[in-house]
C-alpha cells in the first residue's frame, strides 16, 4: 500500500472499501439533506417527434440556490445544461419547479450536480447530456462542477 506524504494514512482501492467519511477539523455540525427527504418536484417530459435526429437543447438556469451543509448559508450558481433528446424532451415548467425545489435543500456542490444529472437522465433518457454548475465565489473560492452522460446503444455505440 502507498502512504500519503506526511501521514500515516494508507491509500486503498476505494471500490473495495466503504465510502470515506471525510474530515471535519473545524468541528462543524455537517448535515446534508438525505436524498429520500429532498421532496424535489418531479421532472415531466413530452414526446420528441423527431427521434433519431440529433439536436442540442440548451438551458441556462441563472438563479440556482441550495444550502451549504457546512455553514447553512445559501449557495448560488448558474446551472448550464445541454442535451440531445432520445425520444423524450424535458418540459420547461417542471424543470423550473424542480430546480427551485433545491432552495431549502442542504447539499454539497459536487452532489447536487450529480443528483440533477441522475434525475434528468431518469426523466427523459437523453442520448447525451452535459452540465455545469458554476457556483458563485464564496470565501474567496469559486467552484465549477461538470458532469456528463452518454447513452450506449445495444451495439455499444454512443
Amino acid at each position: 500500500m502507498a502512504r500519503f506524504a506526511g501521514s500515516d494514512l494508507a491509500s486503498t482501492d476505494m471500490l473495495d472499501e466503504e465510502l470515506p467519511q471525510g474530515s471535519n477539523s473545524q468541528g462543524l455540525d455537517i448535515r446534508s439533506t438525505p436524498r429520500e427527504e429532498m421532496e424535489l418536484f418531479p421532472l415531466d417530459s413530452f414526446a420528441y417527434e423527431y427521434a433519431g435526429r440529433d439536436i442540442w437543447v440548451e438551458f441556462e438556469i441563472p438563479e440556482f440556490t441550495a444550502i451549504c451543509p457546512f455553514s447553512d448559508f445559501p449557495d448560488f450558481a448558474i446551472i448550464r445544461l445541454k442535451y440531445v433528446p432520445n425520444r423524450l424532451c424535458i418540459e420547461l415548467k417542471s424543470l423550473k419547479l424542480y430546480i427551485n425545489s433545491f432552495r431549502e435543500i442542504k447539499v454539497f456542490h459536487e452532489h447536487v450536480i450529480n443528483i440533477i444529472l441522475e434525475d434528468f437522465v431518469q426523466a427523459c433518457d437523453p442520448r447525451r447530456i452535459e452540465m455545469e454548475g458554476d457556483f458563485h465565489v464564496r470565501g474567496n473560492i469559486k467552484t465549477v462542477i461538470r458532469a456528463s452522460y452518454n447513452k450506449r446503444s445495444a451495439d455499444g455505440d454512443v
